[in-house]
């Protein structure tokens, strides 16, 4: 496996690009964006767990019914959740789309991301979007249109083979607030040349979905809108991906690589970080167990908050251990912080140990931190991604709809 540029353009047939529509007068970029595959795809989505979901995620449910889709279209700056004409406007997406790309309105894919409760302009998107562009070299333009408070584009591809044939993924998303599990709180799109049918491709995004993007956290909200979406159109010429046989898996694992590069970059980006939080618990009793710490620990607010600080509070760590309703003996833990300026351990078998804080001070303050777990009781383990928390974010959602 190799990891390539190209984003959503990377994998053979597919192209975007993207338009400003004048959703919001306030937003000079381009805000409407469009992925397109040369040919028909099998696909398969997930979508937030939040009981309040926005009118594209159903309109999407519908379309996706039957296993297949050709192009993506996306807007930000409105939500069109809990809005007026929400469903209308929804189809509306997908019906100027579907005209500009000349397929089926059933065949579109529809996502919208920004302001909750406000009604989307639609008649904007549909004065605009005909003059939309797209090109093999899109995907970038297509990743700037979606963000709404991210700072920068967050992308990643590669290539692998499959049965002596070259195939690809790539992927781009968007997401910096509110952010948190479940589904992966955040809008994601996929495409691969892969040939794969909507069964396997279906099986291996929710698999890996509850791996990547479901293990980060920003700030405790899950959103009305999160979507992750995959296009497959086969055009790498393997052989079809019927069974969880070899092939099966190696495609799950460049899924796997694409997923975890992109969650990483959504928790670097959360609102107002300064740095990325890795939690890695080992040796739990199972799994799910290590999961659930590891959650709580980079969702702890008062971690968070530490690592803002740069300040080796350890006792935090395991506060928010003790509350994530996993089975583990807190007598039994370790901690330890990581870093590229170094390793530090804290705590050993649930209690204090002598350590050179300035040392600790010089690991917490670089930019990606790791938070070292070792319950002591099992072999499994599990990896979560979170950022710290600062001033900042408070004045970036003090007045985020005005």
């Amino acid at each position: 496996m190799k990891i390539i540029d190209g984003g959503v353009c990377a994998a053979k047939g597919f192209t975007a690009g993207s338009i400003r529509s004048g959703i919001k007068d306030s937003r000079a970029d381009d805000d409407t964006a469009i992925i397109f595959s040369a040919c028909e795809c099998t696909a398969a989505a997930t979508y937030t767990m939040n009981r309040v979901k926005a009118a594209p995620l159903y309109v999407t449910m519908e379309h996706l019914e039957n296993g297949v889709a050709r192009a993506i279209v996306a807007n930000a700056g409105n939500a069109n959740a809990c809005a007026p004409d929400g469903m209308e406007n929804a189809r509306r997406m997908a019906k100027v789309a579907a005209k500009v790309l000349g397929v089926d309105e059933d065949d579109v894919v529809v996502a919208s991301t920004g302001v909750i409760g406000q009604r989307l302009p639609v008649e904007c998107i549909e004065q605009h979007l005909p003059e939309i562009v797209l090109d093999g070299n899109g995907s970038e333009k297509a990743n700037r249109a979606i963000m709404t408070t991210d700072t920068k584009t967050k992308t990643a591809a590669v290539e692998f083979t499959i049965g002596g044939r070259i195939c690809r993924i790539g992927g781009i998303c968007k997401g910096s607030g509110m952010i948190h599990p479940n589904m992966g709180t955040m809008l994601s799109f996929l495409t691969t040349d892969c040939a794969i049918t909507h069964e396997m491709l279906a099986e291996a995004l929710q698999e890996n979905v509850r791996k990547t993007y479901n293990r980060v956290t920003v700030d405790g909200d899950t959103s009305t809108n999160d979507m992750c979406v995959v296009l497959a159109n086969g055009q790498a010429g393997n052989e079809l991906i019927e069974w969880q046989d070899e092939e099966y898996q190696a495609f799950c694992k460049a899924l796997n690589e694409v997923n975890t590069r992109l969650a990483r970059q959504i928790a670097a980006d959360g609102e107002g970080a300064t740095k990325l939080v890795t939690c890695t618990v080992k040796n739990s009793r199972s799994e799910e167990a290590a999961e659930r710490l590891a959650k709580a620990v980079v969702g702890s607010n008062l971690v968070k908050a530490a690592m803002f600080g740069a300040d080796a509070n350890w006792g935090r760590v395991l506060c928010a251990m003790g509350y994530s309703k996993a089975p583990f003996r807190p007598e039994y833990v370790s901690v330890a912080f990581e870093s590229a300026a170094g390793r530090v351990a804290v705590c050993e078998k649930g209690a204090a140990i002598d350590f050179d804080e300035a040392l600790a001070k010089q690991v917490l303050s670089e930019s990606e931190v790791t938070i070292q777990v070792d319950v002591g009781e099992g072999t499994d383990c599990a990896t979560a991604w979170g950022c710290d928390l600062t001033y900042d974010y408070v004045k970036i959602n003090g007045d985020y709809r005005t």
